[in-house]
């Protein structure tokens, strides 16, 4: 079976992207194992936890990606330099248990991914 790649790019509520991302996460779980969620750029930001995203009158789906671990998904990667960009820690404590990683490091290993899906 093919290995799939999901890259978020995006912040999570500047666009649907992410939770569109989100959906097609759970959707390939039900069929599949060999998931990798990479989080990226702004993606970043889609792990934060207590996001008040009521204020812009949306709903806060990313506290959803913390059910992921229980599809059997287990390879979550975020870049070590767009959390430096955004000022966040490395060891925050994040909505899914990310390995942090450099972007050489990364790109290494989504390589070795059959399919990648961006959102």
């Amino acid at each position: 079976m093919h290995s799939i790649a999901f890259v978020f790019t995006k912040s999570p509520h500047g666009s649907s992207a992410g939770r569109e991302g989100l959906d097609a996460v759970l959707a390939t779980l039900t069929l599949r194992n060999n998931v990798g969620l990479f989080f990226l750029s702004d993606g970043a930001l889609q792990l934060i936890r207590d996001q008040s995203s009521d204020v812009i009158l949306t709903r806060n789906y990313s506290l959803t990606f913390s059910v992921l671990p229980l599809y059997d998904a287990r390879q979550f990667y975020v870049c070590s330099e767009s959390l430096l960009e955004r000022g966040i820690p490395y060891d925050h404590k994040f909505i899914l248990p990310v390995k942090v990683l450099s972007s050489e490091e990364l790109r290494v290993i989504l390589h070795k991914y059959d399919r990648v899906m961006t959102f």
